[in-house]
């Protein structure tokens, strides 16, 4: 059973036409489906629409539909009829005058459209920059032709079709009577130009899908996921247009042993329980494969997190600044103990004495310090 014409364009059933004209206006727009191209039911949902306005546009079909409801339109031959309107863009474009998409006519000159390309480095290649070489399609001008789709050596003639117009005009059929648009000439699409003799490589096309091959700076700092755009390496643009632009998108390869927060490198160094106790200097190697010292003070406690200023990622705005190097303790608790083990250990465990275990810092203070 259809849905009320009143409920699908939500006016009162005492609305004015201009209400109704209105509703229907802000729900086409809503419901075209070049705009909702996401949503499978966004044509369906404009014929609804469509289909509530023109009943309740015209006088006559209204006050049937008022009396006697969606079965009275049938019975009378008063229902909608949509069988003239061709496609849903066309029904559209005739109620809107090209609101989405334009009035059809000659084109200019149009800019290729963007190309997205990956790629992926390590994090010593983010950190350090690098350069990679990517290799993807795009449309090229035919190197035959040179993008005009003649063979060459024969002529470029007037469209017979259009007399060199680039357009048409047609008749659209809506609910408001016929509409005469301007749309682009099915033959020369527009150009107002056809080849003689079309080019043996495009087809006449003027364009073509070609490999290419382009080495890209990728800068130091860089992080997962950041793009760089590459001007003018897209497609190439239409009728004289300028190419589009390639966007390399970086994916970062996680690393075994670092973390990347920000502009810091993170990660944990293995401290046994009595080094902890004493203090210690811990040696790690860095994302390159180099040694880097680390002072674990004495009484360091577990989780806490020591830093080395500049030895993390360098930031990419800001030259000569680099992030930290964060290591997190994890202190190990010994296993496996032998005998002589064992008992220096209980020695000392029974040495320790409430001055020993006292903290410097509070509960709530430490917490503040892990979290930040």
């Amino acid at each position: 059973m259809p849905r009320d014409y009143y409920e699908v364009l939500g006016v009162s059933r005492d609305a004015g036409d201009a209400d109704i004209k209105k509703a229907f206006r802000r729900l086409a727009r809503e419901l075209h489906p070049d705009v909702n191209a996401h949503d499978p039911d966004a044509e369906e949902k404009f014929k609804e629409a469509a289909e509530a306005y023109e009943i309740l546009n015209d006088p006559e079909r209204r006050a049937t539909y008022d009396r006697y409801g969606h079965e009275g339109l049938r019975s009378g031959g008063l229902g909608p009829d949509f069988s003239g309107f061709g496609s849903i863009s066309d029904l559209f474009e005739a109620f809107f005058g090209g609101a989405f998409g334009g009035v059809g006519g000659r084109p200019g000159p149009r800019q290729g459209g963007d190309i997205a390309v990956q790629a992926h480095i390590d994090l010593a290649q983010a950190i350090d920059g690098t350069e990679v070489e990517l290799s993807f399609e795009a449309v090229e001008l035919c190197s035959r032709c040179h993008g005009n789709g003649a063979e060459p050596g024969t002529p470029i003639e007037t469209c017979s079709r259009c007399g060199g117009a680039g357009a048409l005009q047609a008749v659209t059929r809506s609910p408001f009577g016929q509409v005469v648009r301007s749309v682009v000439c099915d033959v020369c699409g527009g150009d107002g130009k056809v080849a003689q003799t079309p080019c043996e490589q495009c087809e006449g096309r003027g364009r073509e899908v070609a490999r290419r091959t382009l080495s890209v700076d990728i800068p130091a700092g860089i992080a997962d996921g950041q793009r760089i755009r590459v001007a003018g390496r897209g497609h190439a643009g239409e009728s004289g247009g300028p190419p589009g632009d390639l966007y390399v998108l970086v994916a970062v390869a996680d690393h075994e042993r670092f973390v990347r927060d920000g502009d810091d490198l993170v990660t944990v160094i293995d401290v046994p329980a009595p080094s902890a106790a004493l203090g210690v200097t811990v040696t790690v190697d860095d994302v390159h494969g180099e040694p880097v010292e680390i002072e674990v003070p004495a009484g360091t406690q577990p989780g806490e997190i020591l830093r080395v200023s500049g030895a993390g990622v360098p930031n990419l705005r800001r030259r000569g600044r680099a992030g930290d190097l964060r290591a997190v303790v994890n202190v190990v608790i010994p296993r496996r103990l032998s005998a002589e083990q064992r008992a220096l250990v209980q020695q000392l465990a029974d040495s320790i004495g409430e001055d020993n275990l006292r903290q410097d810092e509070s509960l709530m203070g430490k917490l503040r310090r892990l979290l930040r």
